[in-house]
Protein backbone atom coordinates (compact mmCIF):
# COMPACT_ATOMS: atom_id res chain seq x y z
CA UNK A 1 0.00 0.00 0.00
CA UNK A 2 1.18 2.92 -1.39
CA UNK A 3 0.18 6.74 -0.21
CA UNK A 4 -0.03 8.63 -3.68
CA UNK A 5 1.41 11.91 -2.63
CA UNK A 6 -0.60 13.87 -6.15
CA UNK A 7 0.07 17.54 -4.29
CA UNK A 8 3.97 17.20 -3.06
CA UNK A 9 4.95 15.44 -6.18
CA UNK A 10 2.97 18.81 -8.38
CA UNK A 11 4.85 21.42 -5.91
CA UNK A 12 8.27 19.45 -6.63
CA UNK A 13 7.54 19.40 -10.66
CA UNK A 14 6.90 22.76 -10.43
CA UNK A 15 10.15 23.67 -8.76
CA UNK A 16 11.99 21.49 -11.01
CA UNK A 17 10.77 23.52 -13.89
CA UNK A 18 11.62 26.65 -12.75
CA UNK A 19 14.37 28.60 -15.01
CA UNK A 20 18.06 28.29 -13.00
CA UNK A 21 19.39 26.85 -9.51
CA UNK A 22 17.09 25.74 -6.82
CA UNK A 23 17.49 24.34 -3.61
CA UNK A 24 15.10 22.61 -1.66
CA UNK A 25 14.47 21.70 1.87
CA UNK A 26 12.04 18.46 2.54
CA UNK A 27 11.11 17.83 6.37
CA UNK A 28 9.61 14.44 6.90
CA UNK A 29 10.15 11.77 9.71
CA UNK A 30 11.69 8.48 8.60
CA UNK A 31 7.96 7.06 8.99
CA UNK A 32 6.13 9.16 6.81
CA UNK A 33 7.24 7.65 3.55
CA UNK A 34 9.85 10.64 1.98
CA UNK A 35 11.80 7.58 0.01
CA UNK A 36 8.39 6.96 -2.14
CA UNK A 37 8.14 10.49 -2.79
CA UNK A 38 11.16 10.71 -4.09
CA UNK A 39 11.62 7.91 -6.03
CA UNK A 40 8.34 8.87 -7.58
CA UNK A 41 9.70 12.44 -8.48
CA UNK A 42 13.61 11.08 -9.64
CA UNK A 43 11.95 8.93 -12.35
CA UNK A 44 13.20 9.79 -15.45
CA UNK A 45 15.33 12.60 -14.64
CA UNK A 46 19.36 12.57 -14.23
CA UNK A 47 19.75 12.33 -10.68
CA UNK A 48 22.59 11.95 -7.58
CA UNK A 49 20.81 10.17 -4.39
CA UNK A 50 23.20 10.53 -1.36
CA UNK A 51 21.67 8.93 1.41
CA UNK A 52 24.51 10.40 4.56
CA UNK A 53 25.25 8.61 7.66
CA UNK A 54 25.92 9.64 11.04
CA UNK A 55 28.95 10.29 10.85
CA UNK A 56 32.81 12.38 11.01
CA UNK A 57 32.69 14.74 8.24
CA UNK A 58 35.75 12.88 7.40
CA UNK A 59 34.05 9.96 6.99
CA UNK A 60 31.10 11.48 5.08
CA UNK A 61 33.22 13.03 2.91
CA UNK A 62 35.05 9.69 1.67
CA UNK A 63 31.71 8.06 1.37
CA UNK A 64 30.50 10.75 -0.58
CA UNK A 65 33.40 10.71 -2.75
CA UNK A 66 33.03 7.34 -3.55
CA UNK A 67 29.53 7.28 -4.54
CA UNK A 68 29.86 10.86 -6.43
CA UNK A 69 33.20 8.96 -8.78
CA UNK A 70 30.09 5.95 -9.47
CA UNK A 71 27.85 8.51 -10.82
CA UNK A 72 30.96 10.52 -13.24
CA UNK A 73 32.12 7.27 -13.78
CA UNK A 74 35.70 9.22 -13.34
CA UNK A 75 38.08 10.44 -10.33
CA UNK A 76 37.70 13.37 -8.89
CA UNK A 77 41.53 14.23 -7.79
CA UNK A 78 40.37 17.00 -4.75
CA UNK A 79 38.50 15.82 -2.26
CA UNK A 80 36.54 18.12 -0.72
CA UNK A 81 32.42 18.92 -0.97
CA UNK A 82 32.62 21.63 -3.15
CA UNK A 83 34.67 19.42 -5.91
CA UNK A 84 31.99 16.51 -5.46
CA UNK A 85 28.88 18.74 -5.80
CA UNK A 86 31.06 20.27 -9.29
CA UNK A 87 31.80 17.24 -10.64
CA UNK A 88 27.90 16.05 -10.38
CA UNK A 89 26.50 19.21 -11.78
CA UNK A 90 29.06 19.05 -14.64
CA UNK A 91 27.15 15.91 -15.91
CA UNK A 92 24.30 17.14 -17.72
CA UNK A 93 21.64 14.79 -19.80
CA UNK A 94 20.82 16.66 -23.05
CA UNK A 95 17.46 18.74 -21.88
CA UNK A 96 17.33 17.64 -18.64
CA UNK A 97 18.41 20.02 -15.09
CA UNK A 98 20.56 17.47 -12.89
CA UNK A 99 18.85 16.69 -9.21
CA UNK A 100 21.10 16.40 -6.14
CA UNK A 101 18.96 14.44 -3.39
CA UNK A 102 20.60 14.65 0.27
CA UNK A 103 18.38 12.55 2.45
CA UNK A 104 19.34 12.82 5.98
CA UNK A 105 20.61 15.84 5.31
CA UNK A 106 21.26 16.54 9.06
CA UNK A 107 23.85 14.17 9.67
CA UNK A 108 25.60 16.73 7.49
CA UNK A 109 24.96 19.64 8.99
CA UNK A 110 24.42 19.46 12.70
CA UNK A 111 28.08 19.70 13.60
CA UNK A 112 29.68 21.33 10.41
CA UNK A 113 28.78 23.33 7.98
CA UNK A 114 31.16 22.81 5.19
CA UNK A 115 28.67 20.81 3.25
CA UNK A 116 25.60 23.29 3.26
CA UNK A 117 28.27 25.96 2.15
CA UNK A 118 29.36 23.58 -0.84
CA UNK A 119 25.72 23.26 -1.30
CA UNK A 120 24.87 26.97 -1.08
CA UNK A 121 28.07 27.91 -3.39
CA UNK A 122 26.56 25.34 -6.15
CA UNK A 123 22.93 26.98 -5.99
CA UNK A 124 24.38 30.30 -6.24
CA UNK A 125 26.54 29.45 -10.20
CA UNK A 126 29.90 29.23 -8.22
CA UNK A 127 30.56 25.39 -9.00
CA UNK A 128 28.90 24.48 -11.99
CA UNK A 129 27.66 26.72 -15.37
CA UNK A 130 24.87 23.61 -15.50
CA UNK A 131 21.66 24.28 -13.69
CA UNK A 132 20.71 21.80 -10.80
CA UNK A 133 17.33 20.98 -8.42
CA UNK A 134 18.87 20.75 -4.91
CA UNK A 135 16.82 18.55 -2.45
CA UNK A 136 17.78 18.72 0.96
CA UNK A 137 15.95 16.17 2.90
CA UNK A 138 15.95 16.00 7.27
CA UNK A 139 14.25 13.48 9.21
CA UNK A 140 15.31 15.18 12.37
CA UNK A 141 11.82 17.13 12.78
CA UNK A 142 12.45 18.28 16.30
CA UNK A 143 15.49 19.40 15.30
CA UNK A 144 14.85 21.27 11.80
CA UNK A 145 11.96 23.21 13.34
CA UNK A 146 14.44 24.37 16.59
CA UNK A 147 17.60 24.30 15.84
CA UNK A 148 18.91 24.34 12.30
CA UNK A 149 18.23 27.51 11.13
CA UNK A 150 20.62 29.24 14.01
CA UNK A 151 22.65 26.37 13.40
CA UNK A 152 23.31 27.27 9.24
CA UNK A 153 23.08 31.25 10.22
CA UNK A 154 22.62 33.50 6.96
CA UNK A 155 22.95 31.06 4.60
CA UNK A 156 19.77 29.17 5.44
CA UNK A 157 18.10 32.01 3.53
CA UNK A 158 19.39 30.41 0.27
CA UNK A 159 17.10 27.31 0.59
CA UNK A 160 14.28 28.76 -1.86
CA UNK A 161 10.97 26.29 -0.51
CA UNK A 162 10.49 24.90 2.39
CA UNK A 163 7.93 21.48 2.23
CA UNK A 164 6.66 19.39 5.20
CA UNK A 165 5.47 15.98 4.43
CA UNK A 166 2.71 15.37 6.52
CA UNK A 167 0.69 12.61 7.27
CA UNK A 168 -1.95 11.26 4.97
CA UNK A 169 -5.46 12.33 4.27
CA UNK A 170 -8.62 10.78 5.60
CA UNK A 171 -9.76 10.74 1.71
CA UNK A 172 -6.24 9.31 0.75
CA UNK A 173 -6.40 6.43 3.48
CA UNK A 174 -10.31 5.39 1.40
CA UNK A 175 -8.26 5.82 -1.70
CA UNK A 176 -5.57 3.07 -0.52
CA UNK A 177 -8.29 0.70 1.35
CA UNK A 178 -11.07 0.35 -1.19
CA UNK A 179 -12.07 -3.15 0.82
CA UNK A 180 -13.06 -0.82 4.15
CA UNK A 181 -16.52 0.65 3.81
CA UNK A 182 -15.82 4.26 5.84
CA UNK A 183 -16.76 3.34 9.34
CA UNK A 184 -13.51 0.65 8.69
CA UNK A 185 -11.43 3.51 7.60
CA UNK A 186 -12.77 6.10 10.25
CA UNK A 187 -11.31 3.50 12.88
CA UNK A 188 -8.32 3.20 10.53
CA UNK A 189 -7.41 6.59 10.72
CA UNK A 190 -8.49 6.95 14.12
CA UNK A 191 -5.51 4.58 15.25
CA UNK A 192 -2.88 4.17 12.82
CA UNK A 193 -2.62 8.10 11.85
CA UNK A 194 -1.93 8.98 8.29
CA UNK A 195 1.78 7.29 8.69
CA UNK A 196 2.58 5.79 5.83
CA UNK A 197 4.69 3.27 7.92
CA UNK A 198 1.48 2.31 9.84
CA UNK A 199 -0.43 1.70 7.43
CA UNK A 200 1.73 -0.18 5.11
CA UNK A 201 1.19 -3.09 7.64
CA UNK A 202 -2.60 -2.90 7.35
CA UNK A 203 -4.25 -6.10 6.29
CA UNK A 204 -7.21 -4.82 4.37
CA UNK A 205 -8.50 -8.33 3.98
CA UNK A 206 -9.32 -8.61 8.32
CA UNK A 207 -10.67 -6.54 10.56
CA UNK A 208 -9.46 -3.04 12.06
CA UNK A 209 -10.22 -5.27 16.02
CA UNK A 210 -7.45 -7.75 14.12
CA UNK A 211 -5.32 -5.23 12.34
CA UNK A 212 -4.95 -4.04 15.90
CA UNK A 213 -4.03 -7.14 17.66
CA UNK A 214 -1.89 -8.58 14.93
CA UNK A 215 0.24 -5.49 14.64
CA UNK A 216 -0.02 -3.27 18.00
CA UNK A 217 -0.71 -5.76 20.85
CA UNK A 218 1.08 -9.16 19.64
CA UNK A 219 4.71 -8.92 20.74
CA UNK A 220 5.97 -10.67 17.44
CA UNK A 221 4.16 -6.63 15.94
CA UNK A 222 5.99 -4.47 13.89
CA UNK A 223 4.45 -1.94 16.28
CA UNK A 224 4.57 -3.37 19.42
CA UNK A 225 6.82 -0.93 20.52
CA UNK A 226 6.42 2.08 18.03
CA UNK A 227 5.18 4.45 20.29
CA UNK A 228 8.05 4.71 22.72
CA UNK A 229 10.65 4.28 19.81
CA UNK A 230 9.16 7.44 17.88
CA UNK A 231 9.05 9.62 21.11
CA UNK A 232 12.65 8.46 21.87
CA UNK A 233 14.16 8.92 18.68
CA UNK A 234 13.80 12.68 18.98
CA UNK A 235 13.44 12.98 22.26
CA UNK A 236 15.46 12.64 25.81
CA UNK A 237 14.11 11.52 29.11
CA UNK A 238 11.49 10.21 28.06
CA UNK A 239 9.72 9.58 32.09
CA UNK A 240 9.10 13.02 32.04
CA UNK A 241 7.59 12.77 28.04
CA UNK A 242 5.71 9.96 29.20
CA UNK A 243 4.00 11.42 32.26
CA UNK A 244 2.78 14.55 30.28
CA UNK A 245 1.81 12.61 27.36
CA UNK A 246 0.05 9.90 30.02
CA UNK A 247 -1.36 12.92 32.18
CA UNK A 248 -3.26 14.09 28.53
CA UNK A 249 -4.40 11.22 27.52
CA UNK A 250 -6.45 11.05 30.61
CA UNK A 251 -7.98 14.26 30.28
CA UNK A 252 -5.89 16.98 32.17
CA UNK A 253 -5.62 19.41 28.48
CA UNK A 254 -4.68 22.54 30.49
CA UNK A 255 -1.72 23.74 31.68
CA UNK A 256 -3.00 23.74 35.40
CA UNK A 257 -4.37 20.40 35.25
CA UNK A 258 -1.09 19.34 34.12
CA UNK A 259 0.99 21.01 36.97
CA UNK A 260 -1.47 19.76 39.67
CA UNK A 261 -1.55 16.56 37.99
CA UNK A 262 2.36 15.37 36.99
CA UNK A 263 3.90 17.47 40.24
CA UNK A 264 6.30 19.20 37.90
CA UNK A 265 6.86 23.32 37.84
CA UNK A 266 4.55 24.71 35.22
CA UNK A 267 7.83 26.39 33.70
CA UNK A 268 9.24 22.58 33.00
CA UNK A 269 5.77 21.59 31.31
CA UNK A 270 5.66 24.67 28.95
CA UNK A 271 9.33 23.62 27.88
CA UNK A 272 8.52 19.73 27.83
CA UNK A 273 5.17 20.72 25.67
CA UNK A 274 6.84 23.17 23.73
CA UNK A 275 9.46 20.13 22.77
CA UNK A 276 6.25 17.67 21.79
CA UNK A 277 4.61 20.48 19.91
CA UNK A 278 7.90 20.92 17.62
CA UNK A 279 8.07 16.97 16.78
CA UNK A 280 4.30 17.10 15.87
CA UNK A 281 3.26 14.54 19.13
CA UNK A 282 0.97 17.59 20.75
CA UNK A 283 -0.78 20.81 19.81
CA UNK A 284 -2.00 23.67 21.56
CA UNK A 285 -5.84 23.37 20.01
CA UNK A 286 -7.32 27.06 20.54
CA UNK A 287 -11.09 27.46 20.39
CA UNK A 288 -12.30 29.34 16.60
CA UNK A 289 -12.99 33.09 17.51
CA UNK A 290 -16.34 34.27 17.55
CA UNK A 291 -18.08 37.00 19.22
CA UNK A 292 -18.89 35.00 22.12
CA UNK A 293 -15.14 34.50 23.94
CA UNK A 294 -16.75 35.47 26.94
CA UNK A 295 -18.01 31.92 26.47
CA UNK A 296 -15.34 30.38 25.44
CA UNK A 297 -12.90 27.89 26.36
CA UNK A 298 -8.89 29.23 26.53
CA UNK A 299 -6.06 26.89 24.59
CA UNK A 300 -6.12 23.05 25.62
CA UNK A 301 -3.30 20.45 24.91
CA UNK A 302 -4.49 17.59 22.72
CA UNK A 303 -2.11 14.89 21.47
CA UNK A 304 -2.26 15.46 17.56
CA UNK A 305 -0.31 11.83 16.49
CA UNK A 306 -3.36 9.60 16.40
CA UNK A 307 -1.19 6.59 17.04
CA UNK A 308 0.81 8.14 20.26
CA UNK A 309 -2.62 9.07 21.59
CA UNK A 310 -4.31 5.29 20.94
CA UNK A 311 -1.08 4.46 22.92
CA UNK A 312 -1.32 6.33 25.62
CA UNK A 313 -5.24 6.05 26.14
CA UNK A 314 -5.39 2.29 26.05
CA UNK A 315 -1.86 0.83 26.52
CA UNK A 316 0.25 2.66 28.84
CA UNK A 317 -1.72 2.72 31.31
CA UNK A 318 -2.34 -0.82 31.10
CA UNK A 319 1.33 -2.52 29.83
CA UNK A 320 1.60 -4.58 32.85
CA UNK A 321 -1.66 -6.41 31.68
CA UNK A 322 -0.48 -6.98 27.69
CA UNK A 323 2.61 -8.40 29.29
CA UNK A 324 0.46 -11.35 30.52
CA UNK A 325 -2.70 -11.48 28.82
CA UNK A 326 -3.43 -13.00 25.26
CA UNK A 327 -3.44 -9.86 22.73
CA UNK A 328 -6.90 -10.79 21.81
CA UNK A 329 -8.24 -10.82 25.60
CA UNK A 330 -6.40 -7.51 26.15
CA UNK A 331 -8.14 -6.04 23.41
CA UNK A 332 -11.82 -7.33 24.32
CA UNK A 333 -10.96 -6.22 27.40
CA UNK A 334 -9.31 -3.01 28.03
CA UNK A 335 -10.18 -1.37 24.64
CA UNK A 336 -13.36 -2.69 22.67
CA UNK A 337 -15.26 -0.97 25.43
CA UNK A 338 -14.34 2.62 24.80
CA UNK A 339 -12.84 2.55 21.20
CA UNK A 340 -15.68 4.49 19.90
CA UNK A 341 -15.49 6.97 22.56
CA UNK A 342 -11.86 7.39 21.55
CA UNK A 343 -12.74 7.52 17.92
CA UNK A 344 -15.01 10.67 18.52
CA UNK A 345 -12.38 13.40 17.94
CA UNK A 346 -11.21 11.71 14.75
CA UNK A 347 -14.78 11.34 13.28
CA UNK A 348 -15.14 15.05 13.47
CA UNK A 349 -11.39 15.35 11.80
CA UNK A 350 -13.58 14.02 9.23
CA UNK A 351 -16.40 15.65 8.52
CA UNK A 352 -14.25 18.79 8.56
CA UNK A 353 -12.20 17.24 5.82
CA UNK A 354 -15.54 16.63 4.06
CA UNK A 355 -16.65 20.12 4.06
CA UNK A 356 -12.64 21.33 3.15
CA UNK A 357 -13.25 19.34 0.06
CA UNK A 358 -16.92 20.73 -0.71
CA UNK A 359 -15.58 23.72 -0.05
CA UNK A 360 -12.40 23.33 -2.63
CA UNK A 361 -15.17 21.90 -5.35
CA UNK A 362 -16.99 25.18 -4.68
CA UNK A 363 -20.04 23.24 -3.26
CA UNK A 364 -19.83 24.89 0.25
CA UNK A 365 -22.81 26.85 0.93
CA UNK A 366 -20.56 30.11 1.90
CA UNK A 367 -16.23 30.65 0.23
CA UNK A 368 -14.66 28.75 3.67
CA UNK A 369 -11.57 30.77 4.25
CA UNK A 370 -11.31 29.29 7.97
CA UNK A 371 -12.19 26.33 9.70
CA UNK A 372 -12.21 24.85 13.15
CA UNK A 373 -13.78 23.93 16.14
CA UNK A 374 -15.93 26.45 18.94
CA UNK A 375 -14.94 25.15 22.59
CA UNK A 376 -17.60 26.75 25.17
CA UNK A 377 -17.50 26.73 29.01
CA UNK A 378 -20.52 24.59 28.82
CA UNK A 379 -20.99 23.13 25.38
CA UNK A 380 -18.96 22.63 21.54
CA UNK A 381 -19.98 23.54 17.90
CA UNK A 382 -17.92 20.65 15.90
CA UNK A 383 -17.21 22.20 12.72
CA UNK A 384 -16.69 26.21 12.09
CA UNK A 385 -16.19 27.46 9.17
CA UNK A 386 -15.96 31.13 8.25
CA UNK A 387 -15.84 33.08 4.75
CA UNK A 388 -14.06 37.23 4.60
CA UNK A 389 -17.68 38.77 5.09
CA UNK A 390 -18.32 36.60 8.52
CA UNK A 391 -20.69 34.29 6.80
CA UNK A 392 -20.84 31.05 9.04
CA UNK A 393 -21.29 27.32 8.07
CA UNK A 394 -21.74 25.19 11.43
CA UNK A 395 -21.91 21.28 11.82
CA UNK A 396 -22.15 18.60 14.78
CA UNK A 397 -21.12 15.00 14.39
CA UNK A 398 -22.47 12.33 15.97
CA UNK A 399 -20.09 9.30 15.82
CA UNK A 400 -21.56 6.26 18.31
CA UNK A 401 -24.90 7.07 19.63
CA UNK A 402 -27.06 5.05 17.97
CA UNK A 403 -28.90 7.92 16.06
CA UNK A 404 -28.40 11.52 15.78
CA UNK A 405 -31.14 12.87 18.23
CA UNK A 406 -32.69 15.93 17.73
CA UNK A 407 -31.44 17.20 21.16
CA UNK A 408 -27.80 17.46 19.61
CA UNK A 409 -29.33 19.87 17.18
CA UNK A 410 -31.31 21.97 20.25
CA UNK A 411 -27.94 21.72 22.06
CA UNK A 412 -26.41 22.87 19.13
CA UNK A 413 -29.23 26.15 18.65
CA UNK A 414 -28.10 27.32 22.29
CA UNK A 415 -24.72 27.16 21.64
CA UNK A 416 -24.65 29.11 18.65
CA UNK A 417 -26.39 31.98 20.89
CA UNK A 418 -23.55 31.52 23.26
CA UNK A 419 -21.10 31.55 20.42
CA UNK A 420 -23.04 34.76 18.57
CA UNK A 421 -23.05 33.16 15.47
CA UNK A 422 -25.66 33.21 13.05
CA UNK A 423 -25.65 30.52 10.81
CA UNK A 424 -26.01 30.25 6.78
CA UNK A 425 -25.87 26.62 6.87
CA UNK A 426 -25.89 23.80 9.48
CA UNK A 427 -24.46 20.38 8.73
CA UNK A 428 -25.80 17.22 10.72
CA UNK A 429 -23.10 14.63 10.52
CA UNK A 430 -23.92 11.06 11.62
CA UNK A 431 -22.08 8.02 11.45
CA UNK A 432 -25.14 5.93 12.01
CA UNK A 433 -28.96 7.53 11.35
CA UNK A 434 -31.16 10.41 12.14
CA UNK A 435 -34.01 11.08 14.40
CA UNK A 436 -37.16 11.53 12.87
CA UNK A 437 -37.81 14.97 13.57
CA UNK A 438 -34.25 15.87 12.37
CA UNK A 439 -35.20 14.57 8.86
CA UNK A 440 -37.95 16.38 8.62
CA UNK A 441 -36.65 19.56 9.52
CA UNK A 442 -34.45 19.30 6.95
CA UNK A 443 -36.92 18.50 4.92
CA UNK A 444 -38.52 21.67 5.66
CA UNK A 445 -35.35 23.75 6.21
CA UNK A 446 -33.21 24.02 3.15
CA UNK A 447 -30.17 25.63 5.63
CA UNK A 448 -30.46 22.26 7.33
CA UNK A 449 -28.27 19.54 5.43
CA UNK A 450 -28.02 15.41 6.78
CA UNK A 451 -24.50 13.65 5.77
CA UNK A 452 -24.81 10.13 6.48
CA UNK A 453 -21.53 7.73 6.21
CA UNK A 454 -22.88 6.90 2.28
CA UNK A 455 -22.14 10.83 1.69
CA UNK A 456 -19.19 10.80 3.62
Amino acid sequence: MMIQRTAELKQLEEIYKKSGNTLTLIVANKRIGKEDLIKEFCKDKKTFYYRARNASKELQLDILLKEAEEFVKDEIPVTSFEACFSAIADIKEAGKKTVIVLDEFQHMVKKETDAFNAITALKDGKLSDNEVCVILINSLVSWTNKEMDTVLGNSVSKIDERLALTDATFLEIVRAFPQFNVSECVKTYGVFGGVPKYLSYINPKKSIRDNIIETILSPEGPLFSEAEDLISSELRELSVYDTILSSIARGNEKLNDLYLDTGYSRAKIIVYLKNLASFDIIEKVVSFETGGWDNTKKGVYRIKNHFVSFYFRFIYPNLSKLYVMEPKDFYQEYIAKDLDDYLRPYFVSVCHEYLSLLNRMGKAPIRIKRMGTWVGKEGTIDVVGEDDERNYVVGICNWDKAMLPVSRYEELLKNLELARIQANAIFLFSATSFDKALTQIAKENSNVILVDMKEL
